[in-house]
């Protein structure tokens, strides 16, 4: 597998210290972590990573 790209949440904090983290699997899905544990990653397909994001939109009362 390549090195993986990782994008920072646009919640997070300026420091830097309290963020989530995804990065594109090529073919695969999503890989998810947490800014202060960057090696426990998480590893999700397509349709996971989908209704994670639907579900998080929802809770927070953001439009689908």
């Amino acid at each position: 597998m390549s090195e993986l790209v990782w994008f920072k949440s646009s919640y997070s904090d300026a420091g830097g210290n309290n963020c989530v983290e995804v990065a594109v699997c090529e073919g695969d899905g999503a890989a998810i972590r947490d800014s202060v544990f960057p090696h426990r990653v998480v590893k999700v397909g397509h349709a996971a990573f989908a209704a994670l994001v639907s579900a998080a939109r929802a809770e927070a009362g953001a439009p689908r």
